[in-house]
């Protein structure tokens, strides 16, 4: 895979981030899972956070989302209007804003909302706040391409995916990930539950959003994946190494 020019334009940069949780079972005692960490992501990259179970890998990826919140350091994602903001130091509404226009986050497993159907599910970020100006019959008609690139039977699209097997709740949230083209994309096993004729689909998926410029920032513990999208990889060392 070719690396991207210098002259790519970073779409998140992480300095100097640290992150601590307090564990109060245990006598309130400190856990410091992430230390001095630092990072660009670029246009079109799709960079692998690599190393042994209990890294921080998937701890950067909610960081950057917004789901934990940073003992220190900064997290820079680029708004459609070309500025950083500091997820750090974002308010809750910047967040919702970001994660709507700017960033999409497929995690190892589907919020299910109850007794909603998996193409409203889908279709539903074409939909928030109106900001695409399309109908949501438009919106389930692109929801049911992206259900069917991603072989979900067709009897299964007016169902709640609560009782869906694993690796369908997976491609439920590829669906409702990459239905939306955003600038940024962060990936915490997007092929963990699928087979291979579903896996080669997602990575078709990766390289054509690399194509169009999206910055991806993930985690792929399948080195025969990692190979067909990754254009470099971090290696995460225990923190007595760095």
């Amino acid at each position: 895979m070719t690396l991207q020019s210098t002259d790519a334009m970073p779409m998140l940069q992480m300095k100097n981030l640290s992150k601590q949780f307090l564990l109060h079972l245990q006598n309130s005692t400190t856990l410091t899972v992430l230390q001095n960490f630092n990072l660009t992501l670029s246009q079109g990259e799709c960079v692998r956070l690599s190393g042994p179970s209990g890294m921080g890998k998937s701890t950067i990826l909610k960081l950057a989302y917004g789901n934990y919140r940073a003992s220190s350091g900064e997290i820079l994602v680029r708004d459609t209007e070309g500025q950083f903001v500091d997820m750090t130091q974002a308010s809750a509404r910047s967040v919702m804003h970001l994660r709507s226009h700017s960033m999409a986050y497929v995690s190892q497993f589907l919020r299910v909302i109850p007794r909603v159907a998996a193409i409203d599910i889908v279709a539903e970020p074409l939909l928030e706040n109106g900001l695409d100006l399309v109908s949501r019959e438009q919106a389930r008609e692109e929801a049911a391409h992206w259900l069917s690139r991603l072989r979900i039977p067709e009897s299964l699209w007016q169902l709640p995916p609560a009782t869906f097997s694993g690796g369908e709740q997976q491609r439920i949230n590829l669906a409702r990930s990459f239905i939306k083209p955003r600038p940024l994309l962060l990936l915490d096993e997007p092929t963990a539950s699928l087979d291979p004729v579903n896996t080669q689909t997602v990575i078709d998926m990766i390289v054509q959003a690399r194509s169009k410029g999206i910055a991806i920032l993930g985690i792929f513990h399948d080195d025969s994946v990692a190979q067909e999208v990754v254009s470099r990889t971090v290696s995460m060392l225990p923190l007595e190494a760095n």
